[in-house]
């Protein structure tokens, strides 16, 4: 029963996308949206939350020509998004489209409204002709559709326990039982899901690699730091994030609803795999590892948080690691602590250039963690954040992250979008 359970996990975690999922996302309800429409719209509204708008502002949309933010995705997603793809929906636009949806831009075409008191992950496309209209919600995942209307009326909506079915099984995990189904699983079974992780994030990584995306952090870290493995797990995965934040048309196989994260769980330990020669089987095995570890540590945070990302994804990679060198239960558990004890606060400030410098910088830590953790080197239960067992630790960092940095996140929003008058905040001590 466990073992069917990870495998329905993992089927549902590590599908393709192409480019950063919050556009995608808004650019899927979009597409869903004019589907059920039946026609082409004279106006679209997007109505989303914070963590949406934080995630979508800096972040190029794939295969729009450079185009940013919520109207570029919105629009691109209605005039040629194939919502059947859902998070590749954007595979098939022409330049035709890129060139309509460059022009509605420009005429005010869209609207956006920052929905608040709303789950993280919260869009509403809502499209409309004449006296027609059709939208579209999507709810804690990317590809999530909780509810449909057609001219006000609900014509599709899921329940609250059909939403949460594939939820269910995150609560039982831990590190042990993920080891165990890692050792254990009859690989043929899971390594089609696994071959085309390694081939589809290897491939956008050497094209982060051949071409200048973004500030070309994983270019930058072979150039200056050397092509010893401890830096090219880091460069490749912070390659990755190059291309894809700077709009490659590449897909990635994504992890907990991300596709940096799906690259930093997998590139690093596809690394470090090729560097020890270790067998075919054991990496299969070891991805297995990096991918439900990251996926069990961000269950506890949620979809969208201020907590980054890259973190518990660098975990999942550092504990695959110390897997192939050998490391025990308590080696892996403790690259996983010391993993966060020293780089638990990165926050996310969006999705966008910078999240390769964060991947970079999380690995960087994660790889410190395991070479402490073999030498039975480690943060001990009490300092911080650490409790006295790896799974008490891993609920603690979740709960900074989904509760304590509510309000951290609200401020990042407040920010970006230039809410804050940081002379008055500082006269008045806030």
């Amino acid at each position: 029963m466990r073992e069917q359970k990870y495998i329905d996990i993992l089927n549902s975690e590590l599908v393709p996308a192409l480019g950063c999922t919050e556009p995608i996302a808004i650019a899927y309800a979009s597409a869903k949206a004019r589907q059920v429409l039946g026609e082409f719209p004279d106006k679209i509204d997007i109505c989303c939350s914070g963590n949406i708008i934080k995630n979508v502002n800096g972040v190029k949309v794939p295969n729009s020509g450079g185009l940013k933010g919520v109207g570029a995705a919105a629009i691109l997603g209605a005039i040629g998004g194939d919502p059947n793809r859902e998070l590749e929906v954007l595979e098939t636009v022409t330049d035709l489209d890129r060139e309509q949806t460059r022009k509605l831009l420009a005429e005010g075409y869209f609207s956006c409204k920052l929905q608040k008191d709303v789950e993280n992950l919260y869009i509403i496309a809502t499209v409309r002709k004449g006296k027609s209209s059709a939208s579209v919600t999507i709810i804690n995942r990317h590809t999530l559709i909780k509810e449909i209307k057609k001219d006000e009326k609900v014509i599709y909506q899921v329940e609250g326990e059909k939403e949460d079915k594939n939820q269910k099984g995150f609560w039982n995990m831990t590190i042990r039982d993920i080891l165990d189904f890692a050792n254990g699983i009859d690989l043929d079974r899971i390594k089609g899901l696994l071959d085309r992780q390694i081939e589809m994030n290897s491939a956008i990584a050497r094209k982060g690699m051949e071409e200048g995306f973004g500030a070309q952090v994983g270019r930058t870290l072979l150039e200056t730091s050397g092509n010893e493995v401890q830096n090219r797990a880091k460069a490749y995965a912070s390659s990755g994030s190059d291309a894809r934040m700077g709009g490659c048309s590449l897909p990635v196989v994504i992890n907990s609803g991300s596709g940096n994260q799906g690259m930093t769980v997998s590139l690093p330990v596809i690394e470090y795999a090729n560097e020890w020669k270790v067998s075919q089987e054991k990496l299969y095995r070891a991805l297995l590892i990096s991918n439900l570890t990251a996926i069990h540590l961000k269950h506890y945070i949620g979809s969208l948080s201020a907590f980054c990302g890259a973190v518990t994804a660098a975990c999942g990679a550092g504990a695959a690691i110390t897997y192939m060198a050998g490391g025990t239960y308590s080696n892996i558990s403790h690259t996983i602590i010391n993993t966060l004890a020293n780089v638990g606060g990165i926050v996310c400030d969006g999705a966008k250039a910078s999240c390769a410098a964060k991947i970079s910088s999380a690995l960087d830590a994660a790889i410190l963690g395991y070479e402490l953790s073999m030498k039975d080197r480690y943060f001990e239960p009490g300092e911080g954040l650490i409790k006295d067992d790896i799974e008490s630790t891993i609920q603690s960092m979740g709960y900074v992250g989904r509760v304590g940095m509510k309000s951290t996140d609200i401020e990042i929003l407040n920010v970006m979008m230039n809410q804050v008058d940081f002379r008055e905040t500082a006269l008045s001590g806030r």
